[in-house]
């Protein structure tokens, strides 16, 4: 059988880690085993569409590098890939099966169904409400049809047995048909539901295995009976473990980045987010930690997820990506280093000397958005931020470590970073003060802040006319004082 599965997300919203690892899933689990990836954008749900979010899910998918085989973009022979362009698809369904007798027209209004759930929770059938409709006389519809009452679609659930799932994560989870319930195929004026278009999409697509949330369990059932009412086979399951933060509550906007973009924004690598991700309720064997996109591919398997919710852990994140970061040549650090400042809008993307910066911060940098705070000020002249300079200020030998370092510096023979140290650290001894002491009003004088990549380096980098006349702008302000 040949491997079909699908990433279907409802633009409800912009994608988040928790999609995104579905997402990945999907795509590690179809290329190891040679198979197709489609996706399917689920937009029947135009009143709660986000604005923009379809673009922003296909935008965070490429950039992450998960290529899918067939989508609307793409196009294929299942489409079209928006579930707002299959309508036909779904009224056809609903037909046959209202023909069949499998699905049936509810006419309750909110108000009724409301009242009647109300009253069903003081029984031990809550399910009761969704059938109330369900074996109404010619007369009785009649009656509705004439007060012009608009009519849901109801799938007839048997009131008998069972349903069994044998979820690929989850093992055996059995559903008893009297506590599902008759869901809701179509809504007032034609509108397909959830439970009708996703599963009638996948029979239609062909998928083979479904792999998404475990929030979309209980769906299941519900499905699978109306694959099966259909003539379809219903695919194999796979239901992932939610993403949590650190105090193990569901992954939230409180826990920092939650969007693709955001991590994107933030200087991350694609690689390293999706290394990251997939470990996030999966492990090759334990102990490995960093793996390549082929490594990923070729070990893959879904017997190896985990059913336990999985942490969200950004310290992990941003050492996984500091490694990666280290891991690049100077060349594609440089290049890497360049698009994320292009697509932040910074001024230093065109800084003519960027490259020469790379071998400084490159073993420091844990994100390209640490960059600019770190060695901006080297690359454009820029007002010192306001609570070093006051430290530099409130300094009381900060003057005659900038007198002795000016005058250290104002002599070398050549600007080297090790001459550069051997001025400084001689300065250290004139004045009988440890490197911490001196250090602090130099380092705020040459870049404006108290923490610098390194401050020989920094010095070394601006060179002898730059960095005296930063010394001197600091010295002065001091007889300001």
């Amino acid at each position: 059988m040949s491997v079909r599965v699908r990433f279907a997300p409802s633009p409800t919203g912009f994608l988040h880690v928790g999609g995104v690892r579905t997402a990945l899933y999907v795509w590690l689990f179809a290329r190891h085993h040679g198979g197709t990836t489609v996706l399917r954008i689920e937009d029947t749900d135009t009143e709660r569409e986000e604005v923009g979010a379809i673009e922003q899910i296909q935008r965070s998918l490429d950039w992450l590098g998960l290529d899918f085989d067939e989508s609307p973009r793409v196009g294929g022979p299942h489409g079209p890939y928006l579930q707002s362009e299959r309508s036909e698809h779904y009224h056809a369904a609903v037909d046959r099966l209202l023909a069949q007798g499998d699905a049936y027209r509810c006419y309750q209004t909110a108000e009724e169904l409301e009242v009647a759930r109300a009253e069903a929770r003081q029984t031990d059938d809550p399910t009761l409400p969704t059938r109330l409709h369900r074996d109404l006389t010619a007369e009785q519809i009649a009656s509705f049809e004439a007060e012009g009452r608009p009519a849901v679609i109801r799938f007839r659930t048997p009131l008998e047995g069972e349903t069994v799932i044998e979820d690929l994560v989850r093992g055996q989870v059995v559903f008893e048909h009297r506590l599902l319930g008759d869901t809701v195929l179509m809504r007032g004026g034609g509108r397909p539901t959830y439970q009708l278009a996703n599963p009638l999409d996948d029979l239609a697509m062909g998928i083979t295995h479904v792999i998404r949330g475990e929030d979309l369990l209980s769906s299941t059932p519900r499905q699978k009976l109306l694959v099966e009412a259909l003539g379809g086979t219903f695919p194999q399951t796979a239901h992932l473990s939610m993403i949590l933060g650190a105090d193990k509550k569901r992954l939230s906007k409180r826990h920092g980045a939650a969007s693709v973009e955001e991590f994107r924004e933030a200087g991350y690598l694609p690689e390293a987010l999706v290394n990251f991700l997939a470990l996030c309720g999966w492990s090759w064997d334990g102990e490995t930690e960093l793996m390549s996109v082929a490594e990923l591919i070729e070990r893959f398997s879904i017997e190896r997820v985990n059913a336990a919710p999985a942490v969200f852990d950004h310290e992990k994140l941003a050492w996984m990506n500091g490694q990666y970061l280290r891991a690049l040549d100077t060349g594609a650090y440089t290049a890497a280093l360049r698009r994320y400042l292009e697509d932040a809008g910074s001024p230093l993307a065109g800084a003519a000397r960027l490259d020469e910066l790379v071998p400084v911060v490159q073993e420091k940098l844990g994100a390209f958005s640490e960059f600019d705070a770190l060695v901006g000020s080297l690359l454009e002249s820029r007002e010192p931020d306001a609570e070093s300079w006051q430290k530099l200020l409130n300094d009381e030998q900060a003057a005659r470590i900038l007198d002795a370092a000016t005058a250290s510096l104002s002599v070398l023979p050549a600007w080297t970073v090790d001459n550069v140290e051997s001025a400084l650290r001689a300065v250290c001894e004139e004045l009988a003060l440890k490197p911490r002491q001196a250090f602090l009003p130099i380092r705020i004088a040459i870049v404006g802040s108290t923490v610098a990549a390194g401050l020989y380096e920094s010095i070394a980098f601006l060179g002898s006319e730059a960095s005296l006349a930063r010394l001197q702008h600091a010295r002065a302000a001091l007889t300001d004082v």
